[in-house]
């Protein structure tokens, strides 16, 4: 594609290898507030998964859009994206420690979940998001295969506690869907929204 540099305002090595294989330059935007940027995956009382992960990736955009500003870096695109596991409309996030893991690797087992990746773009004044669904079903696990893949550490720092590019793709049964969009960053709608910022006229970059 034919596009200026972005900022990628994540530090997933996924998105950054999945950015590179379309052939998209970028630079990294990367929140200097860890706390700050991990307090915006709160979830709210009764909120859908779709819901979920399309507000925090906006809340994400915007947060990168005024660090931007604020530190006066160079005006260009930002890109951000955020993903969420659910299991019948229950969000499964990131664990909080092996035990945690553990669980929500044994709710998974045998089971056909969904995975949402809302990828967004910032150009100027104008704002696009797209939210990719897809559908997971595993087989069923043995409490020593969840417990000997918990121990390679894997799970930790990943929605639904495992990774597909990883070493969990061997309980992956099949897949409906985007397979980089379980990966964290759907290619298609990435594509198609970046390209939105060479066809709109009105994206010039001002604040």
């Amino acid at each position: 594609m034919n596009l200026p540099l972005i900022y990628l305002a994540s530090q997933s090595p996924r998105r950054q290898q999945l950015l590179t294989q379309i052939g998209v330059s970028f630079e990294l935007l990367l929140p200097r507030d860890t706390q700050a940027a991990e307090a915006l995956e709160t979830e709210l009382h009764n909120e859908s998964p779709m819901i979920y992960v399309k507000r925090v990736t906006m809340l994400k955009l915007q947060a990168a859009k005024a660090q931007m500003l604020q530190e006066r870096l160079p005006l260009r695109p930002v890109l951000c994206a955020d993903t969420t596991v659910a299991l019948n409309d229950r969000i499964l996030g990131k664990p909080l420690d092996e035990t945690h893991a553990i669980r929500m690797l044994s709710a998974l087992s045998g089971q056909t979940h969904q995975v949402f990746t809302a990828v967004a773009v910032n150009a100027g004044k104008r704002n696009w998001c797209s939210v990719q669904r897809s559908k997971v079903t595993f087989d069923t696990l043995s409490p020593g295969e969840i417990e000997a893949y918990v121990r390679t550490g894997e799970p930790m720092g990943k929605a639904g506690a495992y990774a597909i590019q990883g070493r969990a793709a061997m309980f992956i049964k099949r897949i409906q869907g985007s397979h980089s969009g379980i990966m964290g960053l759907p290619v298609f709608e990435t594509s198609r929204l970046l390209q939105r910022i060479t066809k709109d006229q009105t994206c010039n970059m001002t604040s």
